[in-house]
Protein backbone atom coordinates (compact mmCIF):
# COMPACT_ATOMS: atom_id res chain seq x y z
CA UNK A 1 0.00 0.00 0.00
CA UNK A 2 3.25 2.56 0.91
CA UNK A 3 4.01 2.09 -2.92
CA UNK A 4 0.45 3.20 -4.22
CA UNK A 5 0.80 6.34 -2.31
CA UNK A 6 3.60 7.07 -3.25
CA UNK A 7 2.93 6.67 -6.81
CA UNK A 8 -0.04 9.52 -5.62
CA UNK A 9 2.40 11.56 -4.26
CA UNK A 10 4.92 11.45 -7.26
CA UNK A 11 1.65 12.13 -9.23
CA UNK A 12 0.78 15.15 -7.52
CA UNK A 13 4.39 16.42 -7.32
CA UNK A 14 4.26 16.47 -11.14
CA UNK A 15 0.95 18.07 -12.06
CA UNK A 16 1.98 20.96 -9.06
CA UNK A 17 5.41 21.43 -11.50
CA UNK A 18 3.25 21.62 -14.52
CA UNK A 19 1.26 24.48 -13.14
CA UNK A 20 4.27 26.24 -11.52
CA UNK A 21 7.24 26.61 -14.14
CA UNK A 22 5.73 28.57 -16.66
CA UNK A 23 5.31 31.41 -13.72
CA UNK A 24 9.00 30.80 -12.82
CA UNK A 25 10.58 30.86 -15.96
CA UNK A 26 8.65 34.47 -16.92
CA UNK A 27 10.08 35.59 -13.99
CA UNK A 28 13.48 35.16 -14.86
CA UNK A 29 12.48 37.15 -18.59
CA UNK A 30 11.56 40.33 -16.44
CA UNK A 31 15.28 40.74 -14.72
CA UNK A 32 16.54 44.15 -15.68
CA UNK A 33 20.02 46.24 -16.32
CA UNK A 34 18.93 49.34 -14.36
CA UNK A 35 22.28 51.40 -15.91
CA UNK A 36 20.25 50.35 -19.75
CA UNK A 37 17.15 51.99 -18.27
CA UNK A 38 19.18 55.21 -17.43
CA UNK A 39 21.10 55.51 -20.69
CA UNK A 40 17.35 54.95 -22.80
CA UNK A 41 16.57 58.26 -20.76
CA UNK A 42 19.75 59.93 -21.35
CA UNK A 43 19.00 59.30 -24.86
CA UNK A 44 15.87 60.46 -25.27
CA UNK A 45 16.06 64.10 -23.70
CA UNK A 46 19.14 64.19 -26.17
CA UNK A 47 16.84 63.56 -28.97
CA UNK A 48 14.44 65.84 -27.40
CA UNK A 49 17.25 68.77 -27.50
CA UNK A 50 17.84 67.67 -31.26
CA UNK A 51 13.89 68.25 -32.13
CA UNK A 52 13.64 71.66 -30.52
CA UNK A 53 17.07 72.52 -32.15
CA UNK A 54 15.41 71.89 -35.12
CA UNK A 55 11.86 73.64 -34.74
CA UNK A 56 13.88 77.12 -33.85
CA UNK A 57 15.66 77.05 -36.99
CA UNK A 58 12.69 75.63 -38.77
CA UNK A 59 14.45 72.76 -40.59
CA UNK A 60 11.10 70.94 -39.33
CA UNK A 61 7.57 71.81 -38.94
CA UNK A 62 5.70 71.96 -35.70
CA UNK A 63 3.23 69.05 -36.81
CA UNK A 64 6.70 67.17 -37.55
CA UNK A 65 8.04 68.17 -34.28
CA UNK A 66 4.97 67.14 -32.33
CA UNK A 67 4.32 63.75 -33.94
CA UNK A 68 8.84 63.19 -33.19
CA UNK A 69 7.99 63.84 -29.52
CA UNK A 70 5.19 61.43 -29.74
CA UNK A 71 6.67 59.18 -30.86
CA UNK A 72 10.28 59.26 -28.72
CA UNK A 73 7.89 59.19 -25.53
CA UNK A 74 6.35 56.13 -26.71
CA UNK A 75 9.51 54.09 -27.93
CA UNK A 76 10.96 55.11 -24.47
CA UNK A 77 7.41 53.37 -22.58
CA UNK A 78 8.28 50.58 -24.23
CA UNK A 79 11.88 50.13 -23.68
CA UNK A 80 11.18 51.22 -20.12
CA UNK A 81 8.09 49.04 -19.35
CA UNK A 82 9.97 45.76 -18.29
CA UNK A 83 11.07 48.20 -15.29
CA UNK A 84 7.28 48.73 -14.23
CA UNK A 85 6.72 45.04 -14.44
CA UNK A 86 9.44 44.49 -11.56
CA UNK A 87 7.32 44.53 -9.37
CA UNK A 88 5.55 41.79 -10.63
CA UNK A 89 7.77 39.18 -9.23
CA UNK A 90 5.79 39.12 -6.41
CA UNK A 91 2.53 38.77 -7.63
CA UNK A 92 4.10 35.91 -9.97
CA UNK A 93 4.37 33.81 -7.19
CA UNK A 94 0.94 34.27 -5.61
CA UNK A 95 -0.37 32.72 -9.26
CA UNK A 96 2.03 30.41 -8.34
CA UNK A 97 0.78 29.01 -5.23
CA UNK A 98 -3.26 29.38 -6.09
CA UNK A 99 -2.18 27.36 -9.42
CA UNK A 100 -0.92 24.58 -6.44
CA UNK A 101 -3.96 25.45 -4.31
CA UNK A 102 -6.10 24.97 -7.29
CA UNK A 103 -4.43 21.63 -8.83
CA UNK A 104 -4.49 19.96 -5.03
CA UNK A 105 -8.16 20.87 -4.60
CA UNK A 106 -9.47 19.43 -7.57
CA UNK A 107 -7.48 16.37 -7.88
CA UNK A 108 -8.44 15.79 -4.46
CA UNK A 109 -12.60 16.57 -5.32
CA UNK A 110 -12.06 14.66 -8.53
CA UNK A 111 -10.35 11.59 -7.15
CA UNK A 112 -12.52 11.59 -4.00
CA UNK A 113 -15.61 10.83 -6.29
CA UNK A 114 -14.49 8.95 -9.10
CA UNK A 115 -11.48 7.16 -7.55
CA UNK A 116 -10.86 3.86 -6.25
CA UNK A 117 -9.35 4.04 -2.68
CA UNK A 118 -11.99 2.49 -0.85
CA UNK A 119 -11.55 -0.49 -3.14
CA UNK A 120 -8.23 -0.29 -3.15
CA UNK A 121 -7.82 -0.21 0.78
CA UNK A 122 -10.46 -3.14 0.95
CA UNK A 123 -8.10 -4.91 -1.11
CA UNK A 124 -5.21 -4.69 1.58
CA UNK A 125 -7.36 -5.34 4.17
CA UNK A 126 -8.61 -8.72 2.59
CA UNK A 127 -5.02 -9.70 1.86
CA UNK A 128 -4.24 -8.74 5.22
CA UNK A 129 -6.73 -10.80 7.39
CA UNK A 130 -6.81 -13.91 4.84
CA UNK A 131 -5.77 -15.55 7.64
CA UNK A 132 -8.29 -14.81 9.73
CA UNK A 133 -11.19 -15.72 7.13
CA UNK A 134 -9.67 -18.99 6.48
CA UNK A 135 -9.88 -19.96 10.43
CA UNK A 136 -13.38 -18.54 10.92
CA UNK A 137 -14.60 -20.33 7.64
CA UNK A 138 -12.66 -23.37 7.55
CA UNK A 139 -12.22 -24.17 11.09
CA UNK A 140 -15.42 -22.66 12.31
CA UNK A 141 -13.66 -20.58 14.73
CA UNK A 142 -15.06 -17.14 15.88
CA UNK A 143 -18.36 -15.63 13.94
CA UNK A 144 -19.76 -16.88 10.36
CA UNK A 145 -18.69 -14.91 7.77
CA UNK A 146 -20.90 -11.96 6.86
CA UNK A 147 -21.40 -11.57 2.71
CA UNK A 148 -18.83 -8.78 2.62
CA UNK A 149 -16.54 -10.77 4.23
CA UNK A 150 -17.07 -13.90 1.89
CA UNK A 151 -16.52 -11.56 -1.02
CA UNK A 152 -13.17 -10.21 0.68
CA UNK A 153 -12.19 -13.40 1.47
CA UNK A 154 -13.14 -14.75 -2.76
CA UNK A 155 -10.95 -11.60 -3.15
CA UNK A 156 -7.84 -12.33 -0.71
CA UNK A 157 -7.78 -15.66 -2.00
CA UNK A 158 -7.72 -14.55 -6.25
CA UNK A 159 -4.74 -12.61 -4.46
CA UNK A 160 -2.89 -15.12 -3.52
CA UNK A 161 -3.16 -17.88 -6.39
CA UNK A 162 -2.24 -14.62 -8.89
CA UNK A 163 0.99 -14.36 -6.21
CA UNK A 164 1.88 -17.66 -5.57
CA UNK A 165 0.91 -19.54 -8.03
CA UNK A 166 -1.53 -22.76 -8.34
CA UNK A 167 -2.63 -24.23 -5.07
CA UNK A 168 -5.22 -26.76 -4.75
CA UNK A 169 -6.75 -25.95 -1.49
CA UNK A 170 -6.86 -22.38 -2.07
CA UNK A 171 -8.99 -23.44 -5.72
CA UNK A 172 -11.22 -25.41 -3.65
CA UNK A 173 -11.70 -22.69 -0.86
CA UNK A 174 -12.55 -20.02 -3.55
CA UNK A 175 -14.82 -22.92 -5.08
CA UNK A 176 -16.29 -22.62 -1.41
CA UNK A 177 -16.39 -19.32 -0.96
CA UNK A 178 -17.92 -18.81 -4.49
CA UNK A 179 -20.62 -21.39 -3.80
CA UNK A 180 -21.68 -19.38 -0.70
CA UNK A 181 -21.58 -16.33 -2.55
CA UNK A 182 -23.93 -18.06 -5.41
CA UNK A 183 -21.50 -17.94 -8.12
CA UNK A 184 -21.87 -21.19 -9.68
CA UNK A 185 -19.66 -20.06 -12.90
CA UNK A 186 -16.76 -18.98 -10.77
CA UNK A 187 -17.15 -22.39 -8.12
CA UNK A 188 -17.23 -24.23 -11.28
CA UNK A 189 -13.77 -22.81 -12.47
CA UNK A 190 -12.03 -22.97 -8.96
CA UNK A 191 -13.43 -26.77 -8.84
CA UNK A 192 -11.52 -27.62 -12.36
CA UNK A 193 -8.39 -25.78 -11.06
CA UNK A 194 -8.54 -27.90 -8.14
CA UNK A 195 -8.65 -31.21 -10.09
CA UNK A 196 -6.45 -30.34 -12.27
CA UNK A 197 -3.82 -30.65 -10.06
CA UNK A 198 -5.51 -33.67 -7.89
CA UNK A 199 -8.54 -35.29 -9.24
CA UNK A 200 -8.48 -38.00 -6.87
CA UNK A 201 -9.17 -36.03 -4.07
CA UNK A 202 -12.76 -36.79 -2.59
CA UNK A 203 -13.37 -33.69 -1.03
CA UNK A 204 -13.09 -31.87 -4.21
CA UNK A 205 -15.40 -34.57 -5.92
CA UNK A 206 -18.02 -33.56 -3.25
CA UNK A 207 -17.94 -30.28 -3.22
CA UNK A 208 -17.51 -29.81 -7.39
CA UNK A 209 -20.90 -32.38 -7.49
CA UNK A 210 -22.64 -30.20 -5.05
CA UNK A 211 -22.10 -27.39 -7.85
CA UNK A 212 -23.48 -29.44 -10.32
CA UNK A 213 -26.48 -30.56 -8.28
CA UNK A 214 -27.61 -26.77 -8.23
CA UNK A 215 -26.93 -26.01 -11.78
CA UNK A 216 -29.41 -28.74 -12.67
CA UNK A 217 -28.81 -29.49 -16.38
CA UNK A 218 -28.96 -33.08 -17.20
CA UNK A 219 -25.40 -33.20 -18.00
CA UNK A 220 -24.46 -31.68 -15.23
CA UNK A 221 -26.12 -34.28 -12.88
CA UNK A 222 -25.07 -37.19 -14.55
CA UNK A 223 -21.29 -35.61 -14.37
CA UNK A 224 -22.39 -35.46 -10.52
CA UNK A 225 -23.35 -39.00 -10.28
CA UNK A 226 -20.33 -40.09 -12.01
CA UNK A 227 -18.04 -38.22 -9.54
CA UNK A 228 -19.53 -39.50 -6.26
CA UNK A 229 -19.54 -42.99 -8.03
CA UNK A 230 -15.82 -42.42 -8.12
CA UNK A 231 -15.81 -41.00 -4.25
CA UNK A 232 -17.79 -44.56 -3.30
CA UNK A 233 -15.40 -46.46 -5.14
CA UNK A 234 -12.47 -45.27 -2.57
CA UNK A 235 -14.85 -44.18 0.48
CA UNK A 236 -17.90 -46.42 1.01
CA UNK A 237 -18.93 -44.58 3.87
CA UNK A 238 -18.64 -41.06 2.98
CA UNK A 239 -22.10 -40.07 4.12
CA UNK A 240 -21.56 -36.69 1.75
CA UNK A 241 -21.50 -38.39 -1.51
CA UNK A 242 -24.36 -40.81 -0.01
CA UNK A 243 -26.57 -37.90 0.42
CA UNK A 244 -25.79 -36.25 -2.73
CA UNK A 245 -26.53 -39.42 -4.39
CA UNK A 246 -30.03 -39.87 -2.81
CA UNK A 247 -30.29 -36.66 -4.07
CA UNK A 248 -29.58 -37.32 -7.71
CA UNK A 249 -32.09 -40.36 -7.51
CA UNK A 250 -34.82 -38.19 -6.17
CA UNK A 251 -34.50 -35.76 -9.13
CA UNK A 252 -34.52 -38.27 -11.67
CA UNK A 253 -37.44 -40.36 -9.92
CA UNK A 254 -35.10 -43.42 -9.53
CA UNK A 255 -37.57 -44.11 -6.09
CA UNK A 256 -35.50 -47.85 -5.26
CA UNK A 257 -32.27 -46.29 -5.27
CA UNK A 258 -33.43 -42.95 -4.01
CA UNK A 259 -35.01 -45.14 -0.81
CA UNK A 260 -32.17 -47.27 -0.31
CA UNK A 261 -29.68 -43.85 -0.33
CA UNK A 262 -31.85 -42.48 2.04
CA UNK A 263 -32.04 -45.34 4.60
CA UNK A 264 -28.50 -45.62 4.62
CA UNK A 265 -28.46 -42.30 5.41
CA UNK A 266 -30.95 -42.34 7.91
CA UNK A 267 -28.98 -45.40 9.73
CA UNK A 268 -26.12 -43.17 10.56
CA UNK A 269 -28.39 -40.80 12.49
CA UNK A 270 -30.27 -40.78 16.03
CA UNK A 271 -33.55 -39.68 16.37
CA UNK A 272 -31.93 -36.38 18.28
CA UNK A 273 -30.17 -35.61 14.84
CA UNK A 274 -32.68 -32.18 13.20
CA UNK A 275 -32.06 -34.04 9.75
CA UNK A 276 -33.89 -37.61 10.74
CA UNK A 277 -37.22 -36.36 10.90
CA UNK A 278 -36.67 -35.22 7.55
CA UNK A 279 -35.33 -38.26 5.79
CA UNK A 280 -37.85 -40.14 7.56
CA UNK A 281 -40.72 -37.87 5.92
CA UNK A 282 -38.37 -38.01 2.56
CA UNK A 283 -38.62 -41.71 2.31
CA UNK A 284 -42.35 -42.06 3.74
CA UNK A 285 -42.97 -40.04 0.47
CA UNK A 286 -40.66 -42.38 -1.80
CA UNK A 287 -42.86 -45.26 -0.40
CA UNK A 288 -45.78 -43.23 -1.40
CA UNK A 289 -44.42 -43.05 -5.00
CA UNK A 290 -43.53 -46.68 -5.29
CA UNK A 291 -46.78 -48.07 -3.98
CA UNK A 292 -48.93 -45.85 -7.01
CA UNK A 293 -46.49 -47.03 -9.64
CA UNK A 294 -47.54 -50.48 -8.27
CA UNK A 295 -50.74 -49.65 -8.44
CA UNK A 296 -50.41 -48.17 -11.90
CA UNK A 297 -48.73 -50.91 -13.39
CA UNK A 298 -51.22 -53.09 -11.85
CA UNK A 299 -54.09 -51.17 -13.31
CA UNK A 300 -52.33 -51.57 -16.56
CA UNK A 301 -52.05 -55.22 -16.54
CA UNK A 302 -55.70 -56.24 -16.42
CA UNK A 303 -55.21 -58.37 -19.53
CA UNK A 304 -54.18 -62.06 -19.63
CA UNK A 305 -50.50 -62.89 -18.34
CA UNK A 306 -48.47 -65.79 -19.19
CA UNK A 307 -46.08 -67.09 -17.15
CA UNK A 308 -43.73 -68.86 -19.13
CA UNK A 309 -41.43 -71.78 -17.80
CA UNK A 310 -38.73 -72.34 -20.25
CA UNK A 311 -36.98 -75.71 -19.83
CA UNK A 312 -34.31 -77.41 -22.10
CA UNK A 313 -34.47 -80.99 -22.90
CA UNK A 314 -31.49 -82.83 -21.50
CA UNK A 315 -29.93 -84.37 -24.93
CA UNK A 316 -29.40 -80.47 -26.08
CA UNK A 317 -27.44 -79.12 -23.42
CA UNK A 318 -24.51 -79.39 -25.72
CA UNK A 319 -26.20 -77.97 -28.55
CA UNK A 320 -26.38 -74.54 -26.96
CA UNK A 321 -24.90 -72.46 -29.62
CA UNK A 322 -22.34 -69.83 -27.87
CA UNK A 323 -23.61 -66.08 -27.57
CA UNK A 324 -27.36 -67.31 -28.53
CA UNK A 325 -30.43 -65.40 -28.17
CA UNK A 326 -33.42 -66.61 -26.14
CA UNK A 327 -36.95 -65.59 -27.61
CA UNK A 328 -40.44 -66.58 -26.13
CA UNK A 329 -42.91 -65.22 -28.07
CA UNK A 330 -46.65 -66.45 -27.99
CA UNK A 331 -48.79 -66.07 -31.31
CA UNK A 332 -52.23 -66.56 -32.00
CA UNK A 333 -54.08 -69.89 -33.31
CA UNK A 334 -56.26 -67.95 -35.54
CA UNK A 335 -54.63 -64.89 -36.60
CA UNK A 336 -52.13 -62.84 -37.97
CA UNK A 337 -48.65 -64.35 -37.93
CA UNK A 338 -46.70 -61.65 -35.85
CA UNK A 339 -46.21 -62.47 -32.13
CA UNK A 340 -48.77 -60.95 -29.28
CA UNK A 341 -46.08 -60.44 -27.21
CA UNK A 342 -42.52 -61.30 -26.88
CA UNK A 343 -39.25 -61.57 -24.50
CA UNK A 344 -35.68 -61.37 -25.98
CA UNK A 345 -32.97 -62.43 -23.64
CA UNK A 346 -29.41 -62.23 -24.71
CA UNK A 347 -27.89 -63.35 -21.38
CA UNK A 348 -29.80 -66.48 -20.29
CA UNK A 349 -29.38 -69.78 -17.99
CA UNK A 350 -32.71 -72.27 -18.38
CA UNK A 351 -34.47 -73.04 -16.98
CA UNK A 352 -36.05 -69.83 -16.41
CA UNK A 353 -39.42 -68.34 -16.12
CA UNK A 354 -40.03 -64.80 -18.42
CA UNK A 355 -43.75 -63.45 -18.39
CA UNK A 356 -46.28 -62.38 -21.82
CA UNK A 357 -48.67 -59.63 -21.07
CA UNK A 358 -50.45 -56.80 -23.25
CA UNK A 359 -47.45 -54.44 -21.81
CA UNK A 360 -44.68 -56.58 -24.45
CA UNK A 361 -47.74 -56.24 -27.46
CA UNK A 362 -45.52 -55.25 -30.83
CA UNK A 363 -48.62 -53.19 -32.15
CA UNK A 364 -51.52 -51.75 -30.26
CA UNK A 365 -53.99 -53.47 -32.28
CA UNK A 366 -52.12 -56.81 -31.77
CA UNK A 367 -52.08 -57.90 -28.31
CA UNK A 368 -52.77 -61.17 -25.96
CA UNK A 369 -55.93 -59.65 -24.41
CA UNK A 370 -57.46 -59.67 -28.05
CA UNK A 371 -57.64 -63.00 -29.01
CA UNK A 372 -58.89 -66.18 -27.09
CA UNK A 373 -56.28 -68.93 -27.94
CA UNK A 374 -52.29 -68.91 -28.65
CA UNK A 375 -49.56 -70.81 -28.43
CA UNK A 376 -46.23 -70.10 -27.08
CA UNK A 377 -43.15 -70.41 -28.64
CA UNK A 378 -39.29 -71.03 -26.60
CA UNK A 379 -36.38 -70.51 -29.66
CA UNK A 380 -32.68 -70.66 -29.14
CA UNK A 381 -31.75 -68.13 -31.81
CA UNK A 382 -27.95 -68.15 -33.24
CA UNK A 383 -27.49 -65.19 -34.93
CA UNK A 384 -29.95 -62.84 -33.18
CA UNK A 385 -32.73 -62.81 -35.20
CA UNK A 386 -36.46 -64.40 -34.58
CA UNK A 387 -36.26 -65.53 -38.30
CA UNK A 388 -35.61 -69.01 -38.26
CA UNK A 389 -32.24 -70.72 -38.83
CA UNK A 390 -31.04 -74.00 -39.19
CA UNK A 391 -29.37 -75.18 -36.11
CA UNK A 392 -32.05 -73.19 -33.88
CA UNK A 393 -33.34 -74.74 -30.63
CA UNK A 394 -36.91 -74.75 -30.77
CA UNK A 395 -40.37 -75.78 -28.20
CA UNK A 396 -43.81 -75.08 -28.42
CA UNK A 397 -46.53 -75.29 -26.11
CA UNK A 398 -49.95 -76.80 -26.44
CA UNK A 399 -52.70 -74.71 -27.78
CA UNK A 400 -53.97 -72.24 -24.56
CA UNK A 401 -56.96 -70.38 -23.99
CA UNK A 402 -56.70 -67.65 -22.47
CA UNK A 403 -58.70 -66.94 -19.67
CA UNK A 404 -58.19 -63.10 -19.00
CA UNK A 405 -55.97 -63.87 -15.63
CA UNK A 406 -52.31 -64.71 -14.49
CA UNK A 407 -51.49 -68.14 -15.75
CA UNK A 408 -48.91 -70.64 -15.54
CA UNK A 409 -47.41 -73.04 -18.45
CA UNK A 410 -44.13 -74.74 -19.28
CA UNK A 411 -42.20 -75.09 -22.78
CA UNK A 412 -39.66 -76.73 -23.31
CA UNK A 413 -37.22 -76.90 -25.74
CA UNK A 414 -36.72 -80.50 -27.35
CA UNK A 415 -35.88 -80.12 -31.10
CA UNK A 416 -32.93 -78.56 -33.36
CA UNK A 417 -34.61 -77.00 -36.38
CA UNK A 418 -33.15 -78.99 -39.21
CA UNK A 419 -34.50 -77.51 -42.28
CA UNK A 420 -36.38 -73.81 -42.42
CA UNK A 421 -39.20 -74.97 -44.01
CA UNK A 422 -39.88 -77.69 -40.98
Amino acid sequence: MMTMWAMFALLTVLAILFVVVPFLRKESILTLDHDANAERIDIYHQRLEELNQDLNSQRIEQTVHDESILELKQRLYHELSPEKQLNSRGNNRIFALTGVAFTLAVSGVFYSFTGSQTQIENWYEAIDKLPEYGERAVMQQGEPLSQNELQAFALGLRTKLANSGDDAVAWMLLGRVAMSLNDYTMAKQAFDKALQMNPDNNNILVNYSQVLLVEGSETGMNQAASMLSKVLQSEPSNIDAISLLALIAYERKDWVEAKTAFEVLLSTMTDSDPRYSMISQRIAEIDGQLSDEKQQTIGEMTGPSLAVTVTLADNLTKSVPENATLFVFAKAIDGPKMPLAVEKLTDFNLPLMVTLDDSMAMMPNLKLSNFEQVVITARISVDNSVTISNGELEGQSEPITLTGSAQNHTVEISHVITSTGS
